[in-house]
């Protein structure tokens, strides 16, 4: 024993003489340690490399995994496993167990891993989030190899799901539940699954039964019998024209005479539209899941086999009327025998949405615009619910149910029609908006300081503010039009407005005190003043009704003179749409409040309680002071009370306390489009609420003649369940509009049996 402990102190002094003295006089040598640091690694001999980190290669494959990037994944795959199995086939390994999954989104993380020179394993956790049966987790090894310095993934279906060993594969038992109701606000079925007929005519077979047929279908869908007719007047004889969808109750009540030669009805069931459509804009419709979808809606619980909303409200509440899926989640075998159960959750009743919409007032605003193309939007001043919201041309959403007998002979015309029923006007179209622009640039100019509203101004027939330039008053090019009919310029229509104020400026739509305005504030460097005030009242700019698809228009700032003038009649490069129009008419009415649009008034689940509420969303306020906000108001019931308002006829008679203004916008073609927008006053005496109506007629003539009848339409429709007179085509210029007595109205089609509110 002491000779070894002699031997060990020998070696270490022997060591402490080789290392060098600690200290020389005391002082410490650089470089000596009892405990000296480790040694460096010695620099690898050439042609030897580190193995590199295989949990590296693992992340890329599963970030690309949670990306849905099966190429890169692909790339990752060892030769032998690519000889094995195409990338194409890799990918559908992946989407068909993620879709029967019905996993929209995954979670990982790496726990370990083990190194050989030529192989390796990575342990992960892999947690799959599912609509159906909740996160699915579990950990697996993965197997890679190196090949030429980079490590390969030995793929086989267990590195998706552990089960998943042979030929065994997923498979899901969906449970799905009946798709939800629409309703109007009072509980009139919009859209329900039904029992419904394709009603078509064989031409060649009518014979004198023609005649019947064409009035007993217009009895049914509440248009002239000539408007049937024409549906199949150019059509084969011997072929088969489809004209229309109803259920067994519409026809009842329409007193529909099944028998006569030539009708042809063929059953069917499926989501119905009822009464050839109701805002069929704004409800949409529902179509099966298309093969560009189909990834998309499996991974959030979908078997792939239902109708979905494609547009609209079917679309934008889709979650609500889906309800919720159920499922089982099985592995099975080759042969689809049971192997073991995964995961499995109970479906849930789909819940139904009533809409804001009247369908009354809904339907004889459709009524209104038949023949025209063009949109009506009416809006309750102090909520921003939307009662009415029509769009011409209409279309038939039936049309997009492939049971329907119909579809296949009359859904790839209305695919391909140019005039584009599929558009709702009244969010999507975009439009010059004429004089109604006057109502926001009268606004800009009373804010700018430089006009009260007693300015006053001398407006004549022509403008001469601009250098070599003369602009017309709508005055002049009517008097021009009567002078051609051998008439005088002595009508109020005809005559040049003369003396008057900013308010009157407005009642008569004076254009060249609104060109001069806005000179004037070109000049006081302030073009962007009515721009500004313009964004101030909601155009250009999208509402946020969010429900339905809407544009957004435009609203510049001009950079010259000629823009500005323009830009002040509501022409030039001004597009707005008329629900953003509706809005801030709406405000001007309430006292200045900017609602945001509502379609939707409540959601109710199967049992009959509400799972959300409508509440109105003030979303601004309009900037102007309320003396002047009150002189826009005054002004805007004089263009209806006051015999030289521009809509002074058009509401001859109608008592009920509003304010409108008329529009004329050039759009280049041979008519203009015609406005007219307004609000009512008279809650306090008929107990309703005061609402504001938007028409827009594209392509029709003056606004005055045109839109402000199909306004006054509205308002009695509103305050009387239906018109009382018909809106007309105006004579010649100048004549005044007389109220023609109800009478002649295509009798409003009959409805289904309201469904009693639960």
């Amino acid at each position: 024993m002491r000779l070894t402990r002699r031997i060990i102190w020998i070696s270490i002094l022997l060591l402490l003489t080789a290392c060098g003295p600690a200290s020389v006089n005391g002082t410490p040598q650089p470089g000596f340690s009892l405990f000296p640091s480790p040694t460096p690694l010695r620099t690898p001999p050439v042609g030897i490399t580190h193995v590199p980190d295989a949990e590296s290669a693992m992340t890329i494959y599963l970030e690309a995994l949670k990306n849905g990037d099966y190429a890169a994944m692909y790339a990752l795959l060892s030769k032998a496993t690519q000889n094995s199995i195409s990338q194409a086939d890799f990918g559908k390994k992946y989407d068909d167990a993620l879709n029967t999954m019905s996993a929209s989104k995954l979670d990982y993380q790496l726990l370990s891993e083990q190194l050989n020179p030529t192989s390796a394993q990575v342990n992960f956790q892999i947690t799959y989030h599912t609509a159906l049966v909740g996160d699915i987790q579990r950990t697996i090894i993965a197997h890679l190899v190196l090949e030429q310095g980079k490590w390969r993934i030995q793929w086989d279906p267990t590195l998706i799901l552990p089960e998943l060993t042979g030929s065994d594969q997923l498979a899901m038992d969906y449970q799905i539940p009946s798709r939800g109701n629409i309703y109007d606000q009072n509980g009139a079925p919009i859209a329900q699954q039904s029992d419904a007929y394709a009603i078509g005519v064989i031409p060649g077979q009518l014979g004198k039964a023609a005649g019947s047929v064409d009035v007993e279908l217009s009895r049914l869908m509440g248009i002239p019998p000539d408007a049937v007719h024409s549906l199949y007047a150019n059509a084969v004889p011997d072929s088969y024209v489809g004209i229309t969808e109803a259920t067994a109750d519409e026809m009842q009540k329409a007193q529909l005479d099944l028998s006569l030669t030539g009708l042809e009805t063929t059953k069917y069931t499926s989501r119905f539209y009822f009464d050839q459509g109701i805002a069929p804009q704004v409800v949409g419709y529902t179509q099966l899941i298309s093969p560009d979808q189909l990834n998309t809606y499996r991974r959030l619980g979908y078997q792939g086999t239902e109708l979905i909303g494609q547009t609209g409200i079917e679309k934008s509440m889709e979650s609500y009327l889906a309800g919720r899926h159920g499922g089982t989640l099985y592995v099975v075998d080759a042969n689809g025998q049971l192997v073991s159960k995964i995961g499995a959750t109970e479906p849930q009743p789909a819940d139904s949405v009533y809409l804001t919409i009247d369908e009354n007032l809904q339907h004889y605003a459709q009524q209104a615009l038949t023949g025209y193309d063009g949109a009506i939007v009416v809006m309750e001043l102090n909520t921003g619910r939307v009662l009415a919201m029509a769009s011409s041309p209409e279309y038939d959403q039936n049309l997009f149910t492939a049971s329907n007998a119909n579809s296949s002979y009359l859904l790839n015309d209305l695919s391909n029609r140019v005039d584009q029923p599929l558009v709702n006007r009244a969010t999507q179209g975009q439009y010059p908006l004429g004089s109604v622009f006057k109502i926001p640039a009268m606004a800009a100019a009373l804010e700018s300081g430089l006009y009260a509203p007693n300015t006053t101004y001398d407006c004549e027939y022509h403008f001469t503010e601009l250098n070599g330039i003369v602009l017309n008053d709508w005055t002049w090019d009517f008097c021009q039009q009567r002078l051609q009919t051998g008439k005088a310029c002595d009508t109020v229509s005809t005559k040049p407005s003369g003396l008057i104020t900013l308010q009157q400026g407005l009642m008569r739509s004076c254009d060249p005190y609104f060109w001069h305005i806005s000179v004037d504030l070109f000049n006081h460097d302030r073009a962007a003043d009515i721009t500004n005030m313009a964004r101030a009242f909601g155009l250009g700019s999208p509402t946020g009704i969010g429900t339905v698809a809407e544009a957004s228009g435009n609203i510049s700032v001009p950079t010259t003179l000629i823009q500005a003038t323009n830009q002040v009649i509501g022409q030039g490069d001004v597009q707005v749409t008329p629900i953003q129009v509706a809005r801030f008419v709406a405000a001007i009415g309430n006292g200045g409040t900017l609602y945001t649009p509502q379609l939707i008034q409540e959601i109710q689940s199967a049992d009959g309680k509400p799972v959300s509420l409508f509440k109105p969303e003030a979303a601004g306020t309009l900037p102007i002071q309320p003396d002047r906000l009150a002189a826009i108001q005054q002004a805007m019931q004089w263009v209806i009370s006051d015999p030289r308002g521009t809509a002074y006829y058009a509401m001859l008679g109608l008592t009920v306390p509003m304010g409108g203004k008329t529009g004329t916008a050039q759009t280049g073609a041979p008519q203009p489009d015609a406005w007219f927008v307004g609000y009512t006053q008279d809650q306090q005496n008929s107990g309703k609420p005061d609402i504001a109506v938007v028409v827009i007629m594209e392509n029709s003539g003056e606004g005055a003649d045109y839109a402000a009848p199909v306004f006054r339409w509205m308002i009695e429709t509103y305050y009387y369940g239906q018109p009382q007179t018909i809106p007309p085509i105006l004579g010649p210029i100048g004549n005044p509009y007389t109220p023609t007595p109800l009478g002649g109205i295509p009798t409003k089609t009959p409805k289904p049996t309201k469904t009693p509110r639960p």
